[in-house]
């Protein structure tokens, strides 16, 4: 195994407080299942965290959602399987995890007020703003997918 995908630290074991204060935020938003697990997954993709593809992909699965919709969550504007709500969500977070570089545009922003509430926006702020801190902190630390862990584990 090349060691440039060793992990480099357990953050939970040295960071154990703000570790788990930030799951106590994440607990705390509060939106649409299914749109929670495209977000997650859709950003995860964008920043190319593999843990947590991995993980989102495998509890979007568990809460029923469609292995094909998620094959095509990569090409979400080209796919048929996204309803407009999602579609809105889905740039959304495309935007606001490039934040750099799009600054999210208010047509985006728009976009995404038309189908969501006040409420709602603000949760589905928190949740790409929580899933970009994931996928920051999993690829900095380089934490091994579950998946390639059990499959090593078995072996």
């Amino acid at each position: 195994m090349s060691t440039t995908h060793d992990p480099r630290i357990d953050i939970l074991e040295h960071a154990r407080a703000a570790y788990a204060a930030m799951t106590r935020v994440e607990e705390r938003i509060d939106l649409d299942p299914t749109i929670r697990h495209l977000v997650k997954l859709r950003a995860s993709q964008i920043n190319g965290c593999a843990f947590c593809i991995d993980m989102h992909w495998t509890d979007a699965r568990a809460d029923g959602e469609d292995e094909l919709r998620l094959a095509q969550l990569d090409a979400w504007e080209e796919s048929p399987a996204f309803d407009e709500r999602e579609r809105a969500a889905l740039a959304l977070t495309e935007a606001a995890t490039n934040v750099a570089q799009t600054h999210v545009p208010d047509d985006v922003w728009a976009r995404a007020r038309a189908s969501f509430s006040e409420p709602e926006m603000a949760h589905l702020v928190l949740q790409i703003a929580a899933i970009n801190f994931w996928n920051r902190v999993a690829i900095s630390a380089r934490t091994t997918p579950a998946s390639f862990r059990e499959a090593k584990a078995a072996a």
